[in-house]
């Protein structure tokens, strides 16, 4: 037996350097297991986000907006390239893809229901259609994944637009991880899979190789669908300057850039951690790349993934993107508290979860009325900033509207520093363009 002096130390208050608390727990995980750690919502780590950008207001060089007297329009079109019926919603915040499966049938209604309050639109991610999402929603967005499940002429023609999903944010090149624990014998009848299996859905198209069979399959998508509604690409944030290049040749409405702070219901933590790249620089790279091919002007650019408020939203806006999209701040809004165990299927609130006892915690109405809360008071704060640089809708925000408050936002952005005029390139675009 130890006497009190034999006893290990206490190093709870030591500086670790990189073995901090985070890695040596999953260097324990991994050595009791002999497996990689599974996480749900998204990555820990620090990025860079939206908050090292600042608005400009005007004042005698721009008059600004009077705030509570004249109007700024907050109505956004989406998908006018091709389609004869756009995707038009009251403003320029949607819902992402968030699968029937992943969350509970409650949390997906809430959701669908908080679009027809607000105006805007959700997207059903993998696993099929809900009736009651399709119900209930605004506008519906009708996802096609790599795997097919819950594909269907019937869904395609309850779509008000297509999205091809060809990558996610927080597991790139992985696409859809559900646990067993939450494929339930109604989300396994609902999906055609078997019950309590973990399901790794198929991380690329098994009929499309190339830009070519892209093509193909957009051609044969607008002749379902008459030429009528949208078609957009999702990508995550990777080689965004050559995939977007091929997304745009491809024919496609619009691009969805998913960036590396995207969420999901469960994914493998190295990935989350590691695969991909931040939204900001993401969408700075997609517009240049449209505007570089002259198309940007025909094509919509949505941009997902750590956007959390108003503010992210202006300034997504001014860096170029037509719309963004939100997944875990929804969830936040109608009590999630980014435990990140949504793959466990044991979520408290009734979200993430298949668990009957656990889904009744979940109030409806109260969940949508709150997610539109959420929207409308995030519409709200883009709008003050927008009427403070002059602006009376918020699409004419633009990149002379903002500058960047650290060295590394002006890098990847372009956006001058505070200050000066300084950028990191003679490039008014201030990054790397493997072009030249």
């Amino acid at each position: 037996m130890m006497s009190k002096e034999e006893k290990i130390p206490k190093v709870k208050d030591v500086q670790r350097g990189i073995w901090n608390a985070e890695t040596i727990s999953q260097v324990k995980y991994m050595a009791a297991m002999g497996k990689h750690r599974i996480r749900g919502c998204g990555t820990p780590r620090k990025f860079p986000t939206f908050d090292d950008l600042l608005v400009l207001p005007s004042q005698l060089s721009r008059m600004s907006i009077d705030t509570y007297r004249e109007d700024c329009s907050t109505q956004t079109i989406l998908g006018s390239r091709y389609a004869k019926e756009p995707l038009v919603i009251e403003t320029p915040v949607m819902i992402s893809g968030m699968s029937y499966g992943a969350l509970s049938k409650e949390c997906k209604t809430a959701l669908a229901k908080a679009t027809d309050i607000v105006g805007t639109s959700i997207c059903n991610g993998e696993g099929g259609l809900l009736p009651e999402e399709r119900d209930n929603s605004y506008k519906q967005v009708v996802q096609i994944t790599p795997s097919r499940m819950g594909f269907s002429l019937r869904n395609i023609e309850a779509a008000d637009a297509i999205e091809i999903i060809c990558g996610i944010g927080a597991k790139p090149g992985l696409s859809g991880h559900l646990m067993g624990c939450k494929i339930t014998e109604e989300i396994a009848e609902f999906r055609q899979l078997p019950q309590g299996i973990d399901l790794h859905s198929h991380p690329r198209h098994g009929d499309i190789f190339g830009a070519d069979d892209m093509v193909l399959k957009i051609k044969q998508l607008r002749d379902l669908t008459d030429y009528k509604v949208p078609i957009f690409l999702k990508l995550a944030a990777g080689r965004v300057w050559e995939d977007v290049k091929i997304a745009a040749k491809t024919g496609v409405d619009g691009i969805v850039i998913d960036g590396a702070e995207g969420g999901t219901g469960a994914a493998p933590a190295v990935a989350a951690d590691n695969l991909g790249i931040p939204s900001m620089p993401a969408l700075v790279q997609a517009v240049k790349s449209l505007e570089d091919m002259g198309v940007r002007e025909e094509m919509s650019v949505i941009i997902s993934g750590g956007v959390r408020n108003g503010a992210d939203l202006a300034k997504a806006l001014a860096l170029g993107a037509d719309a963004v999209a939100l997944g875990t701040g929804v969830m936040v809004a109608m009590g999630c508290v980014v435990c990140q165990k949504c793959h466990e299927g044991k979520c408290a609130f009734g979200i993430g979860t298949q668990d009957p006892e656990r889904r009744a915690r979940l109030d409806i109405e109260k969940a949508a009325q709150q997610v539109a809360n959420y929207i409308q008071a995030m519409t709200i704060e883009a709008i003050i900033l927008a009427k403070a640089a002059g602006k009376t809708k918020l699409s004419n925000l633009e990149r002379e509207d903002i500058r960047s408050l650290t060295l590394e936002a002006c890098a990847m952005t372009g956006i001058p520093l505070v200050g000066s005029n300084y950028t990191f390139t003679d490039d008014k675009f201030g990054f790397f363009n493997p072009s030249i």
